[in-house]
């Protein structure tokens, strides 16, 4: 087993909880989430449809439940290929440092 170094590990946990954030909260994603959990074409204020998946959806929105399995397979990624998963992650783990300081900067 490899053991990554801190800047390899912080490096495949920004990634990790980019993504996360990509699948459970992002606006991009609405309508194929929407679709996974049974609610395509329901609006807000409206009773919610009967084949709304709950656990589905509390598992996608769970930073704890998603985020573990998003952060496993950036795990078993960099086990099987160390150097491609990494190169895969700094994207993700940019655009997660973008975000927190464009957030920063507007918010005044």
């Amino acid at each position: 087993m490899r053991v990554p170094d801190w800047y390899a590990l912080l490096l495949l946990a920004f990634a990790a909880f980019r993504v996360y954030r990509l699948i459970a909260e992002d606006t991009i994603l609405d309508r194929p989430r929407a679709w996974i959990l049974g609610l395509s074409g329901w609006q807000e204020g409206k009773p919610t449809p009967k084949g709304y998946r709950a656990k589905w959806g509390e598992f996608i929105t769970c930073g704890w439940c998603m985020g573990a399995h998003v952060s496993l397979v950036f795990w078993i990624g960099y086990q099987i290929w160390p150097h491609g998963t990494l190169v895969f992650a700094a994207p993700w783990a940019i655009s997660l440092i973008v975000g927190i300081i464009t957030h920063a900067l507007n918010d005044k």
